[in-house]
């Protein structure tokens, strides 16, 4: 009786031992795929939740259109301490380039953004229509409204998120993002020529 009673605190204790470590080693594993190592898994990298994501997203917006180009909008919000760059958009029904509107020669061309589009820290970035934008370049499929596009955003460091936007049909300023003399081939910059003239 008396050799038998210490053995049965020490098994209990052993159990709690093994079940603490048990423990440990369950908690390092679950931050290994932690946002803040770097290397993000892509459920957490795509999120639009800045805790796990890039970038908040608000009102994304997609203008309808039948065929040719169109763009995305939407309010970029950096709430990091660093400021962030987009360096790329992709969506699978058309090919897609970063934009902006400039005056040239008098008259508000579109073309390339050149370094990306960069979202300064704790602050906000639109994208909107006369501005920059996410441009759609030569639709494989008409975008009509109530369509919802998923558009995956690349940043400098290498990491991607995801988010959706629904098309809307828009008239506000009477836009009409098409080319004038023909569009650019994938990879080049858009030329002056692809100016955003009033529609009819």
């Amino acid at each position: 009786m008396l050799s038998t009673s210490p053995l049965g605190p020490r098994r209990r204790s052993a159990a709690v031992l093994a079940a603490a470590v048990l423990a440990v080693g369950a908690a390092g594993c679950g931050s290994s795929d932690s946002p803040s190592t770097g290397q993000a898994s892509p459920s957490a990298s795509t999120s639009a939740n800045p805790d796990a994501g890039v970038l908040g997203i608000r009102d994304p917006w997609v203008k309808a259109a039948d065929k040719g180009m169109t763009a995305a909008f939407g309010t970029l919000v950096n709430d990091g301490d660093s400021d962030v760059t987009v360096t790329g958009a992709a969506t699978s029904v058309s090919p897609m380039e970063l934009h902006e509107m400039t005056m040239k020669d008098g008259k508000m061309v579109m073309q390339a953004k050149q370094g990306g589009v960069v979202i300064k820290a704790k602050s906000t970035h639109a994208l909107e229509p006369g501005g920059d934008h996410l441009m759609l370049m030569n639709l494989a499929k008409p975008v009509q409204a109530g369509d919802e596009l998923t558009f995956t955003l690349t940043f400098a460091d290498g990491r991607i998120q995801q988010f959706t936007a629904v098309a809307k049909p828009f008239t506000g300023a009477q836009e009409s993002y098409a080319p004038g003399h023909g569009q650019p081939m994938p990879g080049m910059s858009a030329t002056p020529e692809m100016s955003m003239s009033p529609a009819s």
